[in-house]
């Protein structure tokens, strides 16, 4: 049993194809720095205390591997996730495509059903500084997201352009949630 005065604890799952920027994002959020050089995940763990609605809580963040390899892992932490932000690059067509796949592993994992999922998530399409490079038009992403019913946040871990709000935004939706 926890303490009296234990903190709340929400599990974030950060999902996304390789090279979309999950690591820099949560490195961006947890130590206020942009790592330039891609080196592939396995999967870190962050934790975090953070202030919610006035009240202390932790994150959790676990950082995944992009790498299909690395997918018969991938479903337990998807067991343990309270919310999920799904990462792609809006620079990579392919890393948008492979969104719809992320989202069917969590839902199947979660035992929801997409037409009445009430699983926090949210879709990201991460390196808005770089939109002169585009694949993925921003009315694409968006379409997807009413589609599946979620929000949809662009981002920067660059120049930590809404870094922050999709964390919280997310932590919200755990938070009302339960």
């Amino acid at each position: 049993m926890p303490p009296i005065n234990a903190k709340p604890l929400h599990k974030v799952i950060m999902v996304g194809s390789g090279g979309v920027g999950k690591s820099a994002l949560t490195l961006q959020f947890m130590y206020d720095e942009f790592v330039e050089d891609y080196e592939p995940t396995k999967a870190d763990s962050y934790r975090k205390n953070t202030v919610l609605q006035g009240n202390e809580c932790q994150i959790d963040i676990l950082d995944t591997a992009g790498q299909e390899d690395y997918a018969a892992i991938r479903d337990n932490y998807f067991r343990s996730g309270e919310g999920f932000l799904c990462i792609f690059s809006i620079t990579e067509r392919e890393s948008f495509l492979a969104t719809q796949d992320f989202r069917d592993q969590i839902l199947r994992v979660k035992g929801a059903d997409s037409a009445t999922d009430n699983v926090p998530f949210i879709l990201v399409g991460n390196k808005s500084d770089i939109s002169n490079r585009r694949q993925v038009p921003y009315e694409e992403a968006q379409a997807l997201a009413r589609q599946w019913r979620v929000d949809y946040v662009e981002t920067s871990a660059k120049t930590r352009d809404n870094v922050d709000k999709i964390y919280y935004d997310l932590l919200q939706k755990i938070h009302n949630k339960f």
